[in-house]
């Protein structure tokens, strides 16, 4: 007798599909996705495994040069590189967990970026350099889209609307960026966790659990890159604290808004205190950076007025650049109706969450990135989350915690319908 597919297990199936369809398109290129900075954390990474420094250097150069083309262009990739890396030896960078690639200062920022290197580590040991730094780009962008889909799902979406949700994540930017050897694709995953996180504390009946994934995942992503989650957990604070006065205003619930409030502005104070304390680069830093190409140029006495001018060419061309290419436009058009549509916590989730990308890209005006989304890759968020309630039904219209039933609730008040909790939040097709 043939067992019976049930919604639950179909959902599964589609989920697992649509993984499988990821990683099958991700094997066209198990390399040549690195950037400049790559070389720093896998340098940073082999380092941990236990090689030396000289070593990791070199096996960071390999893996840099390794896509050229023709074998000769390979050869002069590595030339290159050893000797830029045998320069900046001899003039003072002789110490630390990466590579020698560009000063000891510039090359700060990337010692204080464990998180990624830490992840690196036990994939490198197993798999080897190429196959594990996949692997690892492949693992982070998966778990960000589950989070992702068991964030629709507590938020109330039905099994389409979620699986949505994770198509988008992993077919939109967000799953270009997770692939990158870089920390980006783990402070993506952990944005995912924190949203997860929020959605179950302002459900109100696991705020332990969200509790529990908002301080790991902001933290996590802490270590794998400091001022995102730092931007991150301080818009998220600011959201939530707008809430907060807005229900309590109406009379309403606010105390998990308040304690959401009070749990990302607490872990953006230690952040911040953290950072101090540990001497690692600030604002000031990322100013300078960007006025002197990466410190190699005297330090600009007042770099604030020169770094406002950066600002305002850089957010004019990127304007210009959205204009030619509206994919971002687009998306985020389509976010805005289903946020007006059917107005719900999610969105303003959504709204922070971007809101703490484009934060992260305001640090980097620079022109160079202006066609990247690595940077301003939190704003994606905004159309992952919010466009799947296009295929929600429309309950009402109001404030975002008046139009939709709190989960495991009958609107229409006929008693109690199972709750949609993380642990089984995969979508079920026959909502």
């Amino acid at each position: 007798m043939r067992r019976r597919i049930t919604g639950t297990r179909a959902g599964i199936l589609c989920s697992v599909l649509v993984m499988a369809t990821f990683v099958g398109c991700q094997l066209t290129s198990l390399t040549g996705r690195d950037s400049p900075d790559t070389k720093n954390y896998l340098s940073y990474a082999l380092r941990l495994s236990g090689e030396s420094r000289a070593s990791a250097t070199a096996r960071a150069i390999d893996y840099t040069c390794v896509d050229e083309a023709a074998q000769r262009s390979a050869r002069e990739c590595v030339r290159k590189l050893t000797a830029s890396a045998a320069y900046w030896t001899r003039h003072g960078n002789t110490s630390g967990m990466t590579g020698p690639f560009l000063n000891t200062r510039f090359m700060s920022i990337y010692e204080a970026r464990p998180g990624y290197p830490l992840l690196l580590v036990p994939f490198i040991a197993v798999f080897g350099l190429v196959l594990g730094v996949w692997l690892a780009g492949v693992a982070v962008a998966l778990a960000g889209s589950l989070f992702v889909l068991a964030t629709l799902r507590a938020a109330g979406a039905g099994g389409a609307a979620a699986l949505c949700g994770q198509v988008l994540y992993l077919t939109l930017p967000t799953g270009t960026v997770a692939m990158l050897p870089m920390a980006d694709g783990l402070t993506l995953a952990c944005t995912s966790a924190v949203a997860l996180g929020c959605t179950l504390v302002l459900d109100g009946k696991r705020r332990t659990a969200g509790a529990l994934l908002v301080t790991c995942g902001l933290s996590v992503a802490f270590l794998a890159r400091y001022s995102q989650a730092l931007l991150l957990a301080g818009a998220l604070a600011a959201a939530f604290a707008g809430l907060a006065c807005h229900r309590k205003r109406r009379g309403r619930p606010h105390r998990p808004a308040l304690g959401l409030f009070v749990l990302c502005g607490g872990l953006a104070a230690a952040m911040q205190l953290t950072t101090y304390v540990l001497g690692w680069p600030s604002g000031h830093d990322s100013a300078q950076d960007l006025l002197t190409h990466h410190y190699q140029h005297p330090d600009v006495p007042d770099p604030w007025p020169a770094f406002l001018t950066a600002e305002r060419v850089f957010w004019s061309a990127w304007v210009d650049h959205q204009l030619r290419e509206p994919l971002l436009l687009i998306t985020l058009t389509l976010a805005a109706c289903a946020t007006l549509r059917r107005p719900t916590c999610l969105g303003l989730l959504a709204a922070a969450t971007a809101a703490g990308g484009v934060l992260n890209q305001a640090g980097h005006p620079n022109l160079d990135m202006l066609a990247g989304q690595r940077l301003i890759v939190l704003v994606w968020f905004l159309p992952v989350l919010a466009i799947p309630q296009l295929l929600t039904p429309r309950i009402g219209s109001g404030s975002p915690d008046e139009t939709a039933p709190a989960p495991g609730t009958n609107p229409r008040g006929r008693g109690r319908q199972p709750t949609a909790t993380a642990a089984t939040a995969l979508p079920r097709l026959h909502h």
